[in-house]
């Protein structure tokens, strides 16, 4: 599909300032992501460690989703009908792994 260069007469302004600012915050929270995996003691911050991980992937999930599938410019009744099916499909997993433990447990019991 072509891309137009022209809005009436006037050059779009380049958005390669913004991508690459992008490019540079992602790089940073997964330097920052690196250095937890390595420095951060997995036997006495296990919980803490997968919680900073599960928020540092849902802000870089956040700028992708917002500026490399520009997702942050468009209306927000498009942006809710994306994410409303992925909050409730991560809902879906976390009751499935929920209710998986309980069998397990009542196998155990018997």
């Amino acid at each position: 599909m072509a891309q137009h260069t022209e809005h009436h007469g006037e050059k779009l302004p380049a958005q390669t300032k913004e991508i690459w600012k992008t490019f540079w915050i992602l790089l940073g929270i997964t330097a920052l992501e690196f250095v937890i995996a390595f420095v951060v003691d997995p036997d006495h911050y296990k919980w803490t460690k997968i919680g900073l991980f599960i928020i540092l992937t849902i802000v870089k999930a956040y700028y992708i989703v917002g500026i490399f599938m520009h997702l942050k410019h468009e209306v927000k009744s498009l942006i809710w009908s994306v994410v409303l099916p992925c909050i409730f499909v991560v809902w879906l997993i976390v009751a499935l792994i929920v209710e998986g433990g309980y069998i397990g447990f009542e196998r155990f019991l018997k």
